[in-house]
């Protein structure tokens, strides 16, 4: 069923792809590709040290057929290996794929951000578009759907691996580094057809809009040059707090496995050992996990809570030093307040999901985000100085159905930042928030 699935994917987004003027970037079918299991371009392998190197030094480059769940299409893309900072400060090497404009135009590039949400590399959007395929590696094939309007209207389109290659799930910063020297690569690259000159929109949606606002946030003490080429940023389904997104889902019967995927991952990426205050049970979860994507949580651990996979003495999350430390280090509400414009969208339909309560709106959020946080994120930008913020709430829609209806609004707005016409404001009209201040540490039982 899942191949015959793929296949029916595959053959609807190539035929949409081939609706499109192509003939430009079609290369022959003997093109390279990769396989994600023995792929020595992932791997900084030159005789210089890579701290040698400023972010966004372009590493390796090179270019192959864009495939969709397996199967060659006529696009051309381009892969950079280049040099970025992970969330403790250290060098990195990463991977971002190009494909450019159909146009030619070098001005206006998008900056998409996956939400392919894994723990394992091998389902980056990256290694997916070169070829290899795995279950979590379906869901970037899905979205190539997303990128086809921007390729018919010339975009050039960035697609960085945001999570790493290490692949440390819900880590924010690490996302925010990664998509930030993905664009310095691109446009240094004299393969990818980018100058100096070309501006960038930066899309996400849910793992996505992690990546996008961390990046939006960290780009004008971490990236001027890169925030000085943004027009803004669009994105919907955002997590801000980690630390009340865990209490939301749960025990709920669909998202809870998000619990342990978000302790993995955010305990990878700053070098956090969790595993001594987890239960015997919890630590099977976070062994069955600790290599699984969001296709092998969400619906698998129905009813999980953080009390079943904690030893009792650590029954509250907040009775774990290291756990305060780690979502405080990824809450979006102490993160600095981006420069441009953006649009944000957020569902609250996800009314029967999860415990925490959000003091306005129809429901707590969408089912695994909420939207109260997202709110309170919103009016704390148009506060601290940033008046072009528009906020749209979906109350009937829950996470999935959320990105149905952003996605169309994302692009009409983003066309108009390019166009230079003046950024909308939702500023004064959003409803109240949650509180977004850092976690507190309380004693173990």
């Amino acid at each position: 069923m899942r191949k015959h699935t793929s296949r029916l994917l595959a053959v609807a987004v190539t035929a949409a792809l081939a609706a499109t003027p192509l003939a430009a970037t079609a290369v022959p079918a003997s093109a390279a590709t990769a396989s994600a299991s023995a792929d020595s371009f992932y791997a900084y392998d030159g005789s210089a040290p890579l701290a040698s190197f400023e972010p966004g030094a372009v590493l390796k480059t090179r270019t192959l057929t864009y495939h969709l769940v397996g199967l060659p299409t006529p696009v051309r893309a381009i892969q950079l290996l280049y040099r970025t900072t992970d969330a403790q400060g250290r060098p990195a090497a990463n991977v971002t794929t190009v494909v450019r404009s159909l146009t030619g135009d070098s001005t206006k590039a998008v900056s998409y951000q996956s939400f392919y949400d894994s723990l394992d590399p091998a389902d980056s959007p990256s290694r997916a578009i070169a070829g290899d395929l795995s279950l979590g590696g379906l869901i970037p094939n899905a979205e190539s759907l997303f990128l086809i309007p921007a390729l018919t209207q010339g975009y050039n389109i960035v697609i960085p691996d945001t999570e790493g290659q290490s692949a440390d799930f819900a880590a924010g910063p690490e996302y925010g580094t990664n998509t930030l020297d993905s664009i310095r690569a691109a446009v240094r690259s004299g393969a990818t057809g980018m100058n100096a000159d070309t501006r960038f929109g930066l899309l996400g949606y849910s793992g996505g809009a992690i990546a996008t606002n961390w990046a939006a946030a960290l780009a004008p003490s971490y990236a001027p040059d890169v925030n000085a080429k943004l027009v803004g940023f669009s994105e919907g389904g955002l997590l801000v707090a980690p630390a009340h997104n865990l209490k939301y889902v749960d025990g709920s019967l669909a998202w809870s496995g998000v619990i342990p995927m978000a302790v993995i991952g955010v305990s990878r990426s700053f070098g956090i050992d969790l595993k001594p205050y987890l239960s015997d049970y919890g630590l099977s979860v976070y062994r069955q996990l600790e290599d699984g994507s969001i296709i092998d949580a969400v619906g698998h651990y129905p009813g999980l809570t953080w009390k079943k996979m904690a030893k009792p003495q650590y029954a509250d999350p907040n009775s774990v030093p290291a756990f305060v430390d780690a979502v405080n280090r990824v809450n979006l509400g102490s993160a600095p307040t981006p420069t441009v414009p953006g649009q944000i969208a957020q569902g609250n339909g996800g009314v029967l999901e999860g415990t925490f309560a959000s003091p306005a709106g129809i429901g707590t959020g969408d089912g695994v985000m909420v939207a109260g946080d997202v709110r309170a994120l919103a009016r704390q930008y148009c506060a601290t100085g940033n008046g072009a913020i528009t906020y749209q709430q979906y109350n009937l829609l829950s996470h999935l159905g959320a990105a149905v209806a952003w996605a169309p609004t994302a692009f009409v707005w983003m066309n108009d930042r390019f166009a230079n016409r003046p950024a909308p404001s939702d500023c004064g009209h959003i409803p109240a928030g949650n509180d977004l201040t850092p976690e507190r540490a309380v004693p173990a039982s």
